[in-house]
């Protein structure tokens, strides 16, 4: 049989052997299956089975993602010992003459080719059910008692809250409930002989503690990303062709295979500026679980005494600590951040908890690789609700995995309410015989931060003509950030554009000035003004997003500025986190003849506009070195105001400031 794999340009020859036919005991989705009896040799203990759950999703049918991983695992020549067993589903089409979409394809490929052991019924890929049936299925067919077994999710990742592997046609993905009890419905657990050796996600974000707390019992090890993957993912025929050609290695090894080989992908296409891996070792989690619920309860006690003052100073860490995905209200939010920066970075304030949870981090990730401009992350992620959303907090409160003392601490922040949970453990000082979770289902919303007091907030001008805002300790524990925004005024035309929100402010938390750093220059895409929204703000360098119409889609080029060079470099093009929660993988590089629209926010002056829409402004056509640089405005009159943003991303404006630029000349003028 040929198997056409169109995105790649060439046939493969897939040989068909034919086996002693079985009928399983179990059915998927209602069908009984023929099954080929697997083939297992070598010694004991080297015998792998690998689960393979490709969710093909929009990755497959827009861009073959999956057709093409298919296709890297097919460039392995893999022993008898080792056998990879595939569900595929979950997309509208796929890019494969073998594949289908509306039904469910079951897959083998060993050391005799690729085979396929049958199809069934359409299935929801982000339900638990098809999980638990496909474990059932290799479990009853494909085991034996010195067998080795690793299990990759493959699709989109949205983190704690968001899951994995969505499926395009209905919407849903999977939780980490869903995920550990479709395992221990069909393995059981085991602290001293988990039944698979790992876990992997080649999907966003997973690279959690709690995506790990899920896994305790059922896996050896866990390997996943922190941040958003690029659309290349894993490269198969690295890390399984690691595996084929050495199956005594176990699973921290395999892990490290996939990570380097990940990373050498990465290179490859140049998408590895913001990439990350990690591998994680289960038997060494419980300290960092001791270590995250002390952490956890600590944050509570110095939040009961003072919520306004502590939780402003910990939304600054988090905002200050290596976060994923974007959190942004253009790119959309991951909340996730890195544990361990947020530890490092919240020591003065948490002071007896953060160097424990520092050091089990530090203990229990045994191996991770990462691009030049996520340097800082530790390996292992956690929720922090950096957009203060309810809806995906409630999704976060549910699961199972994640600690108490976290649940607890942000129903504080997003509810301003003590739950009753959080009380008993302020009480006891620990987790045990605290069954409930809080209920977040009638209460009501009380504000902590009342943002609207600094509305309008007066902004002065100093001697040298800077402008210049001035807060109280109290207005200052209202926030988590104060950052700038830059509008063009357009009087003849009838229109303020908003050019976008940056950190270029000269910021004295100490005493409460807040001073403008306006020298006429705005970030420009080959001499176009663009909107930009600041993402990350580290020593060294400054991430950004400028949302744009690549060749008329609609996505964010990624910017990084560096300080050692004092110029930005352009990453590629991604779309943001979607509705979902999920990370868009496909990072896309600028390409010569590429057709670029900026897009910016403007209103009239004269209407009665109250938000602001979102407008095309420049469309043009980008060279082979395209320029991403701060360049002069020109002449004209710009509004400018300091923007004061709380925990829970609610924000207020202070008055406007006229920067009036006349050959080359800035003017100031608050009135």
């Amino acid at each position: 049989m040929l198997y056409n794999l169109r995105n790649l340009g060439r046939k493969i020859c897939l040989s068909i052997v034919l086996f002693a036919a079985i009928i399983c005991s179990s059915t998927l989705y209602g069908h009984n299956l023929v099954w080929a009896q697997a083939v297992q040799a070598g010694a004991s203990g080297d015998n792998w089975l690998i689960y393979w759950y490709i969710c093909g999703s929009d990755l497959e049918s827009l861009d073959a993602s999956a057709t093409n991983d298919i296709a890297e695992l097919m460039d392995v020549n893999l022993p008898p010992n080792v056998q990879v067993l595939m569900l595929t589903g979950g997309a509208e089409e796929w890019h494969n003459n073998t594949m289908k979409p509306g039904e469910v394809g079951i897959y083998l490929y060993d050391s005799e080719g690729f085979h396929e052991l049958g199809r069934a019924e359409d299935a929801d890929f982000g339900s638990g059910e098809t999980l638990t049936d496909f474990l059932k299925l290799g479990k009853e067919n494909f085991d034996r008692d010195d067998l080795r077994r690793a299990f990759i999710f493959w699709d989109h990742g949205g983190g704690s809250a968001a899951g994995v592997c969505l499926d395009e046609r209905t919407g849903n993905s999977l939780s980490l409930n869903d995920i550990r009890n479709a395992f221990v419905s069909v393995y059981g657990t085991s602290d001293t002989k988990p039944p698979f050796e790992m876990v992997g996600f080649d999907a966003c974000l997973m690279a959690s503690y709690d995506t790990a707390n899920a896994l305790q019992g059922i896996s050896r090890y866990m390997t996943g990303s922190e941040e958003v993957e690029p659309g290349n993912g894993w490269y198969y025929t690295g890390w399984v062709g690691a595996l084929a050609d050495n199956p005594a290695m176990r699973g921290d090894t395999l892990g490290k295979a996939i990570c380097d080989s990940y990373m050498e992908g990465c290179v490859a296409v140049e998408t590895e500026d913001t990439a990350t891996l990690s591998v994680v070792d289960l038997s060494k989690l419980a300290p960092v679980g001791r270590a995250y619920n002390n952490f956890g309860i600590e944050a509570l006690e110095q939040a009961s005494d003072n919520p306004r003052g502590f939780f402003a100073t910990f939304g600054r860490k988090a905002q200050e600590a290596e976060n994923y995905g974007g959190n942004t209200r253009d790119q959309g939010y991951s909340n996730m951040v890195d544990l361990g920066d947020l530890a490092r970075r919240s020591a003065d304030i948490l002071p007896r908890t953060s160097r424990p949870l520092i050091e089990a981090i530090n203990n229990a990730v045994i191996y991770k690789v990462h691009g030049k401009y996520r340097r800082r992350g530790m390996g292992l992620s956690g929720f922090h609700s950096y957009d203060g959303d309810q809806e995906i907090f409630a999704q976060y409160v549910e699961q199972e995995a994640v600690p108490l003392p976290q649940k607890c601490l942000y129903y504080y922040l997003l509810y301003g309410q003590m739950p009753m949970e959080a009380e008993a453990l302020l009480a006891s000082g620990s987790t045990e015989n605290i069954t409930t979770i809080p209920d977040v289902g009638s209460v009501q919303k009380q504000k902590i931060f009342r943002v609207e007091e600094l509305e309008d907030t007066v902004v002065n001008i100093d001697n040298d003509g800077y402008a210049y805002v001035t807060l109280t300790p109290e207005q200052m524990d209202l926030l988590s950030s104060v950052h700038c925004q830059l509008t063009y005024v357009g009087v003849d035309q009838d229109v303020i554009i908003l050019l976008g929100s940056d950190s270029n402010i000269v910021a004295d938390w100490e005493n409460g000035i807040f001073k403008d750093n306006f020298t006429g220059k705005w970030p420009m895409l080959d001499g176009h003004p663009v909107y930009v929204e600041i993402t990350t703000e580290e020593d060294n360098y400054n991430l950004y997003s400028v949302p744009i119409k690549l060749n008329d889609e609609e996505c964010n080029l990624q910017i990084a500025y560096t300080y050692n060079d004092d110029r930005y470099h352009i990453l590629g093009a991604r779309k943001g986190i979607n509705t979902k929660g999920m990370g868009s993988r496909n990072l896309v590089q600028l390409k010569s003849g590429d057709k670029i629209t900026t897009i910016h926010y403007g209103m009239t002056i004269s209407g009665n506009d109250k938000t602001w829409s979102a407008v095309d402004v420049d469309t043009f056509t980008i060279g082979a070195n395209p320029v991403f640089a701060d360049e002069d405005v020109g002449d004209g009159l710009f509004g400018y105001f300091f923007e004061f943003v709380t925990p829970t991303d609610d924000s207020a404006l202070s008055k406007m400031v006229s920067f009036t630029i006349e050959d080359g000349q800035i003017t100031a003028d608050n009135e």
